[in-house]
C-alpha cells in the first residue's frame, strides 16, 4: 500500500442481493437489458454495471457466508455491500479502518472455500459490508473491478 492508496478506498466493488428464486431474479435483470457475466455459475449470477458488479445469490446462502441469521431485523436484510481489495493485507487494513470508524466485526477475515479471503462488518445502522480479496477478479488500471 502506497501513500496514494488509502487503506479503505472509496469504492463499491459488488452489490450482492439475496434472492428467493435465482432463476426468476436472473431473468428479471436480463429483461432489463443487463449483461450476465461469464463469471456466473449455478450458485451465483453476476452482472456487469458501469463501475461495479451486481451479484444474485440465494438469501440463505448469502446469510450463511456472512455468518448471520437469514431472517430477522436488523441482523440481515438480504443485501451485502462489498469492497474488493488487491490483497489480504489490504482487507485486514480496511477492516481496521472500519472498526476505528465504529463498525462491528461480524465475521473476521479468513481464507474462503472459493480461494479468496473475506470478512464482514456492520456499519452503525446494521448494513453488512464485505471486505474481500478475490484473486480471480482483477482490477483495471483505474481501480475498477474487471469481471469477464
Amino acid at each position: 500500500m502506497t501513500a496514494a492508496t488509502p487503506a479503505f478506498p472509496a469504492r463499491i466493488s459488488i452489490v450482492t442481493l439475496g434472492v428467493t428464486d435465482l432463476a426468476a431474479s436472473t431473468a428479471f435483470y436480463q429483461a432489463l437489458g443487463w449483461s450476465r457475466s461469464a463469471a456466473s455459475n449455478d450458485s451465483i449470477v453476476w452482472f456487469r454495471t458501469a463501475d461495479s458488479a451486481l451479484g444474485l445469490f440465494p438469501t440463505e446462502e448469502l446469510a450463511a457466508d456472512a455468518g448471520v441469521p437469514a431472517i430477522g431485523e436488523p441482523s440481515f436484510r438480504g443485501v451485502t455491500l462489498a469492497v474488493n481489495l488487491e490483497s489480504t493485507e489490504q482487507v485486514d487494513a480496511a477492516l481496521k479502518v472500519a472498526v476505528e470508524a465504529g463498525a462491528t466485526v461480524v465475521k473476521p477475515p479468513a481464507a474462503t472455500e472459493w480461494g479468496g479471503y473475506s470478512g464482514y462488518f456492520e456499519d452503525p445502522d446494521g448494513h453488512l459490508w464485505e471486505l474481500a480479496h478475490n484473486p480471480f477478479f482483477p482490477f483495471t488500471e483505474a481501480g475498477q473491478l474487471d469481471l469477464p
